[in-house]
Formats: C-alpha cells, structure tokens, sequence
C-alpha cells in the first residue's frame, strides 16, 4: 500500500498559483468587510428608530438573513436575480453575500455597543442642544467602538473562512485554484495542503492585528471630526 508522498517540486510550481487565488480571497474578504460594517451600522441605526414599523421590519429582515444559510443567498444573489434583471460577477456576487450576511450580524454587535454608552451621555447630547447626526458622531460612536473591535474582528476572520463557498459561483479564490490544480495533475495533497496553511496563516495575523487595534484604541474613544 502507497502512502503518501510530498512532492517539493510540485509544491514550488504550484505555489504561485495558489498566491494569485489568495489575492482575489484577501479582496473578498476586504471589500466584504467593508460591506459589512456600512450595513451592520445601518441596520443598527434603524433598528433604534422612532419609528415602530421601521424597527419591526428592519428586526425581520436582519433575523431572516441571519437565519438562513450563506450558501443559498450565494446561489439566490448569482443564479435567482438575473431573472429579476440583476446580474453581478462572481467577485460583486460574493462580495454582496458576505457584506449582506455579516452585515447582519454586526448590526447586533454594534447595537449592543450603542446601548451601551449611558444614559447620561445622551442626556448631556440634548442638553448641548445637538443633532441626532452630531450626537452619534461626536459623542456615541467614539466611545461604542473600542468595546465592539473584538466582536467585529472574529465577524470578519469568519468571514474570511467562508471564502471558499464562493467557488461554487466559480470565483476564482484558493480552493477553487486547488481543485483545479488537483483535477488537473490528479494530485491533491500539495494544492489543499497550501491552502490550508495560507488560511491559517493570514487568520492568525488578522487575529494579532485585530488584538493590536484593540489595544492601541484609546479607552476614551476619539473624535470622528
């Protein structure tokens, strides 16, 4: 019986390969990320309207993207909506999903954090006779964030793990590239063997960066102006 048996020179010819697929998942990821955060504080904001019917709504639509699987809004974003008339590439369809998905859960994440900061601090905003705008600028938002940084980081490292659901819109991230190499030169071991280190890899620097920012941020907060 054959076992297995690490081939280097394959591993060095397909390594760059596998680099360029990891920068189409960083960009994922990132743009994503970004998604994310302008969603998560939308759907935040509004959750904290004055309006009844607003609130309500917004609440179902958060719990239902939350409560469903990111795969199947992945295939309804790329496959569903053209027949609708929108169409999106692969990266935009992926991009969309993550943002869409995660934005959701951060909309909890950063609701938290803004009902957090006390009574007094809203108070002390109407009393200076501030608008809603300048109030969440310059006096909620800069403390709520430093306690939302540790939840928001481990959001977007998960996201970042469940890159590789895109390939089945055939995004052209790193197991997509794996399987191909693989499918290609009936070897396997090397391609999912790298991928699998790139994703360790990248995830522990995210999570020591995230750390870094958490701790640099001053407990204070500071002025979005």
């Amino acid at each position: 019986m054959n076992g297995f048996h690490w081939d280097w020179a394959f591993t060095w010819e397909v390594f760059p390969m596998i680099l360029t697929a990891a920068k189409v998942t960083l960009l994922a990821t990132l743009l994503g990320s970004i998604f994310a955060i302008v969603m998560g504080l939308v759907f935040a904001l509004l959750r904290r309207s004055n309006s009844r019917t607003l609130r309500i709504s917004i609440y179902w639509v958060v719990e239902f993207i939350r409560s469903t699987p990111l795969l199947v809004q992945i295939f309804f974003l790329y496959y569903v909506m053209p027949e609708f008339g929108i169409s999106m590439s692969p990266l935009a369809t992926g991009v969309f999903a993550l943002g869409l998905h995660y934005g959701a859960y951060l909309s909890e994440v950063f609701r938290s954090g803004i009902d957090g900061i006390e009574k007094g601090q809203w108070e002390a905003a109407r009393a200076l006779n501030l608008t809603i705008v300048d109030t969440y600028k310059d006096i909620v938002l800069p403390q709520a964030i430093r306690p939302m940084i540790p939840a928001t980081g481990n959001y977007i490292i998960a996201m970042f793990k469940e890159t590789p659901q895109l390939s089945a819109i055939t995004l052209l991230e790193m197991l997509q590239m794996a399987k191909i190499i693989g499918s290609e030169n009936f070897r396997y071991l090397e391609p999912f063997t790298l991928v699998g280190i790139l994703y360790l890899v990248f995830s522990l620097l995210a999570a020591y960066g995230i750390h870094q920012v958490e701790r640099r941020f001053p407990k204070e907060g500071f002025s979005l102006k």
